[in-house]
């Protein structure tokens, strides 16, 4: 009770082709590109969220799209896979649809019991999971190239491949509101509250290559927390532990604070408020290309250097469901 942190708030991971990019995300997997920006600190490059209708919190993959951008490695040190929610049932859906699409997919497994999941890659090698889970009840996104029931419905967990396993471990639950949820062959599930878009685990790699950075590996990952003054007691609470952590810094669409954990990946706490819908209607988010205030009087030059990036639904439609409902 009375936990600050609350669950994922957004994954951010690097590529280095964005129409490739959009064409993966929102025309393969049907996220919903809910918001079309800079990334404030780079504004020669483009910041690109993908969700579900409202771009909630615990659905938001986003990406910086660096042109050419040499691929990292992946490696211990690095959060390795973002996993996704699907409803049972749809995993046969995924598989046909993943090969269909020329996108190599291992054979579907289980872990902890009864939890099945594959695994695949994007073009720039990030690793990725549909998970399988009657328990998630949100409702994903559809562009109506994909069947209502099949639809992602946002985050499932995260894995962090890490030397030093139990430092991360200890972080998590000492510093971080989480409690270990199960442990299996090396694996180390935690969450502050349990479900679907809060799970975390921790892969023990003794020895492993340390991950690099690059294409195709995870910039941050980012946790929620409710509001302003939650955002502040987390801070307090890591500074006070020796935690070096960034004052709070306005991202538009939330406000954050940066560390790393001892295992090196880093960390951002995320406001929930104000939302993606702060600077444009819910129905045409991810329209137009909306920019910082601080940046408008930088539009022209900045839309002049940014490639120019599409959305065709139709190309990615599978040939037995091709209902564009919406």
């Amino acid at each position: 009770m009375n936990k600050k942190i609350l669950g994922l708030h957004h994954v951010t991971a690097m590529s280095s082709d964005a129409q490739k990019n959009v064409d993966f995300y929102a025309g393969i997997l049907g996220l919903r590109m809910v918001k079309k920006t800079i990334n404030f600190d780079a504004p020669e490059v483009y910041h690109l969220y993908y969700g579900d209708r409202e771009g909630s919190p615990g659905t938001l993959m986003t990406f910086f799209p660096y042109p050419g951008m040499v691929r990292g490695r992946k490696g211990t040190g690095q959060m390795t896979v973002t996993s996704f929610s699907i409803a049972e049932g749809s995993m046969g859906y995924w598989t046909e649809r993943l090969a269909r699409f020329g996108i190599d997919h291992a054979a579907p497994r289980q872990r902890f019991g009864s939890e099945e999941f594959i695994y695949f890659e994007d073009d720039d090698g990030l690793g990725l999971e549909l998970v399988a889970t009657g328990g998630d009840k949100r409702e994903g996104f559809n562009y109506g190239h994909i069947p209502e029931k099949h639809t992602i419905k946002g985050f499932y967990g995260i894995t962090l491949n890490q030397q030093r396993h139990e430092r991360t471990a200890e972080f998590l639950t000492g510093k971080m509101d989480h409690q270990l949820l199960e442990e299996e062959n090396g694996r180390m599930r935690f969450s502050p509250s349990q479900g679907a878009g809060t799970l975390v685990d921790v892969l023990a790699m003794n020895g492993g290559e340390m991950g690099r950075g690059g294409s195709g590996t995870v910039h941050h990952v980012a946790f929620a927390t409710a509001d302003d003054g939650t955002q502040l007691v987390v801070r307090e609470k890591l500074a006070n532990a020796g935690v070096h952590v960034t004052p709070v810094v306005d991202r538009q669409y939330f406000r954050s604070i940066y560390f790393r954990e001892p295992g090196g990946v880093l960390f951002e706490v995320a406001t929930n408020p104000p939302g993606m819908a702060i600077d444009e209607d819910i129905e045409r988010l991810g329209e137009e290309l909306k920019l910082p205030p601080w940046q408008e009087n930088n539009r022209e030059i900045i839309e002049s250097n940014l490639q120019t990036i599409s959305f065709d639904r139709k190309k990615f439609a599978d040939s037995t469901f091709t209902s564009f409902s919406r």
